[in-house]
């Protein structure tokens, strides 16, 4: 009789029994066996994390605190605007108005900052504005108005008495010679006086277009857009136009907004560029409309070090004019100082 041997079920023995497998007990036991120490050593990693995250060092758990905080106030990466490269004409109007529209809630109060009371002293200190602040055209006035309070006055004046109250705004022979020679001008050609008109305007001695959009807006209602440093810097950044000549950049501008909106358009921009997104260092993690902004990161995007570049009343600092309006002062604006004052 041939006897069989099987492994998987076991030996015959002589009397014909079977006898137990015992490879099939031993596989499962050490497989099991193995699976508990992993799970072991899982969970002794584990144990060793939160120990070592309990000892941290008490200056390092302050980083990694401020650090989350900072994270918290600036705006995600995900959240800003990007222009697609094929925005159509549409979406870029909705976009520039809408930017418009929360710089309208940040600033209800904006304003020329320039001081002034009549047309006279308005174009007068525009085109006096020119490389220099106007805080510095705003403390340098009151003596000028003071002693030529009409255009007839300033026509008859001696230049060189001019030019000495002109000297702190800078380029003052320049300027009194502006000044004198629009002064004549209105006098002769006008009555004395200022014209309401762009193309009369213009032809006034120092008058441009820009100083011409800021007397027609602000004295006569005349809506137009004041196409300074700061506006241009902006509606670039916003990527508006690419456009970097004034001329071109006020028609491209123009033809997203009604007419309307223009002055205060441009005052809007003007308040934005100088109290938060400056041309070397823009306050990204304090700007209200960052997540609108196609250009969010080109400046400080920590909150809190943002908040020391912003300025004016966004910094708790005086502003540009001496007598602001009650709107400005309401907001926590302050006045600026008389010149020598500090």
């Amino acid at each position: 009789m041939v006897v069989r041997r099987d492994s998987a079920v076991g030996e015959q023995n002589p009397g014909g029994g079977k006898k137990p497998a015992k490879a099939t007990k031993s596989a499962p036991v050490k497989k099991a066996a193995a699976k508990k120490a992993a799970v072991k050593k899982v969970a002794a990693k584990k144990a060793a994390t939160v120990k070592k995250a309990a000892v941290t060092p008490k200056g390092q758990s302050a980083a990694l605190k401020k650090a989350s905080v900072a994270v918290k106030g600036t705006p995600p990466a995900k959240s800003v605007a990007k222009p697609p490269k094929d925005e159509s004409r549409t979406a870029l109007v909705r976009r520039a108005r809408r930017i418009d529209r929360e710089l309208a809630e940040v600033y209800p109060y904006a304003h020329p900052e320039l001081d002034f009371e009549n047309s006279f002293q308005l174009v007068v200190a525009t085109v006096l504005s020119a490389q220099t602040t106007d805080l510095r055209v705003n403390q340098t006035t009151p003596g000028l108005f003071a002693k030529y309070p009409t255009p007839e006055d300033l026509a008859a004046a001696n230049p060189e008495e001019v030019e000495e109250i002109l000297r702190p705004t800078g380029f003052f022979r320049a300027k009194t010679k502006s000044v004198i020679g629009l002064s004549k001008a209105l006098v002769e050609q006008f009555g004395g006086e200022v014209p309401g008109r762009l193309e009369d305007l213009v032809k006034l001695p120092g008058v441009g277009r820009k100083t011409a959009f800021v007397v027609l807006g602000n004295a006569f209602g005349r809506p137009g857009i004041t196409v300074d440093t700061h506006f241009q810097r902006l509606v670039r950044r916003w990527q508006w136009t690419d456009e970097t000549e004034p001329d071109k950049i006020e028609a491209a501008v123009g033809a997203l907004f009604p007419k309307s909106d223009w002055t205060m358009l441009s005052h809007h921009v003007i308040f934005h560029g100088r109290r938060i997104c400056h041309a070397r260092k823009p306050a990204c993690g304090a700007c209200p409309i960052a997540p609108l902004c196609p250009a969010y990161g080109e400046g400080e995007t920590d909150p809190e070090k943002a908040k020391k570049l912003l300025k004016y009343e966004k910094g708790g600092f005086p502003g540009q004019r001496l007598k602001p309006p009650q709107s400005y002062l309401d907001a926590g604006g302050k006045p600026a100082p008389p010149l020598g004052a500090g």
